[in-house]
């Protein structure tokens, strides 16, 4: 690794495992960059002498090793560490407010492939980190400054592991759900991509009294999203058909994403979610200022459909960070990504699937209709996104053409409301263009002329 290279990309470290930088020995210095981090904070709250940090993990087989040497690294620089096990992202952050910790880690690829993982910090407030922070601690990985700092005998941390946090997140959970109201009557097929939520989301769907049908429950430590979960959702449609379900619900490897299916089968996405939400929340007036935070890759019929009602949405660059950090700023309450990304910030700190699921649950025992109405609220403009696997991430100001293609499709659908996207994923080797417009054969036209620029010179070899 160079100076020159940042290993923080939009949600925390991520990468192959057991290649840099997803490697034990960066784990190492990573954890103990983190420790020396948060030991020294400004302006902390604290009345304990000794400092903690919580370390949770989705299901993936590489996790052993990320936390062993994680937890080394902070155990190394006089900071003890709280195990909590498999927990989804949200329970994590939870469980880091809960236990008054100062700090959350968990050890998780979101959605990737499961030879895939990465490392999310949390600060004690379970919210991720600022650019600040991440840059100190990648000063710190980098420049080696904290190499001669060695607690030793009993200044050395300490660790325990805590049994009850599934239980701690649950009930957590469970309280975003309105008192007085149960789930009886209702039957809902739950995918929980072999998993972090394998347990937790079953747990609370059963005990708010719910017939479930449940499977991606039996992670195995490579089978995490593999043709399941919220980005492999065809399986989950013909289960909801074939058992007659009032809904399904898919969660991804570390459940803070969440995809819906209605009755019949259709898929319901972030956009849907924040639509039904949203209007529910404006409605009863507890849309904190009226407004809904969406990233710039939302349809453009929320922002018509909000605005209708007398909201408005605010729109923010890709990654559930740059959401949460507006939802902060403006002192707001709902946001999400079209993704599944979805912040109910007046129960969560960050993206929960299940809590967002229990939102719209909620919504549907109250009004007494199936998600198929529901979603009826707004109305989706034509949409194409497309990805184009990259074998780098050069500019696109150095490709040939790219962007006076992107200019020539803007020209001809923003005439008529559309607009063109292209960037690159923060998360995977890909390029992402979006346009939308009245015309599908438009679009496709343009995407097909974009992507092939985009292939031919930074394209990923099959």
């Amino acid at each position: 690794m160079s100076n020159s290279k940042r290993i923080f990309g939009t949600d925390g470290v991520r990468g192959r495992a057991n290649i840099e930088p997803v490697t034990a020995e960066t784990a190492l210095k990573l954890g103990r960059a983190a420790a020396h981090v948060f030991k020294h904070r400004e302006g902390q709250a604290r009345d304990r002498l000794r400092y903690r940090i919580v370390i949770g993990k989705d299901t993936r087989v590489s996790g052993y090793m990320l936390e062993n040497a994680i937890s080394s690294g902070v155990l190394s620089m006089g900071v003890d560490v709280i195990f909590i096990g498999p927990l989804p992202t949200p329970g994590v952050a939870y469980v880091t407010r809960s236990l008054r910790a100062d700090a959350g880690i968990v050890i998780t690829a979101s959605h990737n492939p499961y030879d895939d993982n990465g490392i999310k910090f949390f600060r004690p407030d379970g919210y991720k980190l600022d650019d600040d922070i991440e840059n100190q601690i990648e000063d710190l990985v980098f420049s080696g400054q904290i190499e001669n700092i060695r607690p030793t005998a009993k200044e050395i941390g300490k660790a325990v592991r805590v049994d009850d946090a599934r239980g701690r997140y649950v009930e957590h959970a469970k309280a975003s759900f309105p008192r007085g109201l149960t789930l009886e009557g209702m039957r809902i097929v739950v995918d929980c991509a072999h998993g972090a939520a394998y347990k937790s989301t079953p747990t609370v769907l059963q005990e708010l009294g719910a017939e479930t049908i449940i499977f991606g429950n039996q992670p195995n430590g490579t089978n995490i999203n593999q043709e399941c979960g919220s980005m492999h959702p065809a399986n989950l449609c013909n289960k909801v058909k074939e058992y007659r379900a009032d809904l399904g619900i898919a969660h991804d490897g570390d459940a803070d994403r969440l995809l819906l299916v209605d009755e019949n089968g259709a898929q319901i996405d972030g956009d849907d979610i924040l639509a039904i939400c949203g209007l529910q929340m404006l409605s009863e007036g507890t849309l904190a200022g009226k407004t809904v935070v969406a990233t710039v890759m939302s349809n453009a019929g929320l922002d018509a459909a909000i605005r209708e009602k007398g909201g408005d949405v605010i729109r923010t660059p890709v990654g559930d960070k740059h959401v949460i950090d507006t939802l902060l700023t403006e002192k707001l309450n709902l946001g999400g990504e079209q993704s599944g990304h979805l912040i109910f910030r007046d129960y969560s700190t960050t993206g929960d699937g299940l809590v967002a699921a229990l939102q719209i649950l909620s919504i549907m025992k109250q009004q007494d209709k199936p998600l198929s109405h529901l979603s009826q609220c707004w109305k989706r403009y034509p949409q194409l996104v497309t990805n184009v696997k990259v074998r780098e991430k050069r500019p696109f100001e150095e490709l040939d053409d790219v962007l006076d293609l992107v200019k020539k499709a803007e020209a001809e659908v923003s005439p008529s409301g559309g607009r063109v996207l292209l960037r690159y994923s923060g998360t995977e080797p890909k390029a992402r263009l979006l346009i939308e417009g009245p015309d599908s054969a438009v679009m496709e036209r343009w995407s097909r002329a974009i992507c092939e620029s985009l292939s031919r010179q930074v394209g990923a070899a099959n």
